[in-house]
């Protein structure tokens, strides 16, 4: 379960600037949901995945995972719960060029034998249609073949929550809606909590739960 309390997030740029990204903020997310964080651009939407999803830390407010309080760790400690916990999947893909698709999918498995590792990220590009691209560079394959890559690297941990940053917002209609219903597959067959960003209310649509988000409020 993921808990959000009164959570606020306020950028400072200057000493004269104050941008309240987020303003009390509250939600709950119960463990094996599929819920869809639906706002335009510039809703606050992408800060509230990045608070979940601990990548930043909220102004005030408190976030716990799994029942553990989050405002009172340091960082090292956010660090590791993010790496077991939570697999991040974004818009821009974020593959690293001068590496295979298989050695993208290994980065977060850096802590588990070799042999383990491959095999696992072996079997899910191969389940994710991608098998034969395992030897292949980033910028050898489409959009949709680099957004399954992606998705991979973000399972490699078998982390329980999986969070998406406007997943389909590179891609063409199409191959968008092929992204969002593995993800739904991916929901369904390992009930994994599965929480995307999206300013698209029809993929928004896939999700058992939309949360719409203006102006750093819910509505």
């Amino acid at each position: 379960m993921i808990e959000v309390h009164n959570v606020s997030k306020i950028y400072r740029p200057s000493k004269q600037v104050e941008v309240v990204a987020l303003h009390n903020i509250t939600i709950t997310i119960k463990k094996g949901e599929f819920v869809a964080i639906l706002g335009s651009s510039g809703s606050g939407k992408s800060t509230l995945l990045y608070v979940i999803g601990l990548l930043e830390r909220p102004t005030s407010g408190t976030v716990r995972i799994e029942n553990k309080d989050t405002a009172s760790l340091d960082d090292e400690h956010i660090s590791r719960i993010r790496g077991e916990m939570v697999g991040f999947v974004f818009q821009q893909f974020n593959l690293i060029p001068n590496l295979t698709v298989l050695a993208n999918v290994l980065l977060p498995s850096r802590y588990t034998p070799k042999p383990q590792a491959e095999s696992r990220a072996i079997a899910l590009l191969e389940t994710f249609g991608i098998g034969s691209k395992v030897n292949a560079y980033p910028n050898q394959l489409s959009g949709g073949q680099q957004q399954r890559v992606a998705i991979a690297r973000a399972l490699m941990n078998n982390p329980n929550i999986i969070i998406a940053d406007e997943p389909t917002g590179n891609l063409d209609s199409k191959t968008g809606k092929q992204i969002v219903e593995l993800l739904q597959e991916i929901h369904k067959k390992e009930e994994k909590t599965i929480i995307i960003v999206t300013h698209d209310a029809s993929i928004a649509a896939y999700a058992k739960r939309i949360i719409h988000i203006q102006d750093g409020e819910l509505q």
